[in-house]
């Protein structure tokens, strides 16, 4: 996928893990807290969640950018209930969306299983445990 600029996954608004493959040029001036990424990527999901009756978003396109979301649901140590689990990717903007989505999607459905199986159960307040991950997701992608 080499339109591919930045893989990740988001969890109660923080990004737990990520990979840049190449720096998109909306964040060459060095801007872009990855903080305030996840919490956009979150509130956006759960904004169409409430309003729209349980249905996911799963692309936004802005400018130059698709911004694309794989939303799973992981158990986490401290809530009995399941929670979203949120696989993003932001590309390259192109001319059919749609079905880069759906290759995008295939893609890393084995990705976001294997986070989910490793990770399923755990201590989600300590961020740092993810890091880890980093390298899994670049390896994953080349």
């Amino acid at each position: 996928m080499k339109q591919l600029y930045e893989v990740g996954f988001v969890f109660r608004g923080f990004v737990l893990s990520k990979h840049q493959f190449k720096k998109p040029p909306i964040l060459e001036n060095g801007k872009g807290d990855k903080d305030l990424r996840g919490a956009f990527i979150s509130a956006i999901n759960s904004f169409a969640y409430e309003a729209f009756m349980n249905t996911s978003i799963e692309y936004l396109e802005m400018d130059n950018y698709l911004f694309i979301f794989k939303i799973e649901s992981i158990k986490t140590l401290f809530n009995e209930k399941k929670e979203p689990i949120i696989l993003y990717g932001l590309t390259e903007k192109t001319r059919n969306p749609d079905r880069f989505v759906r290759k995008f999607f295939e893609k890393t459905e084995p990705i976001l299983q294997n986070f989910i199986q490793r990770y399923s159960g755990t201590d989600f307040t300590e961020l740092n445990k993810f890091e880890s991950y980093n390298d899994e997701l670049k390896e994953f992608f080349d």
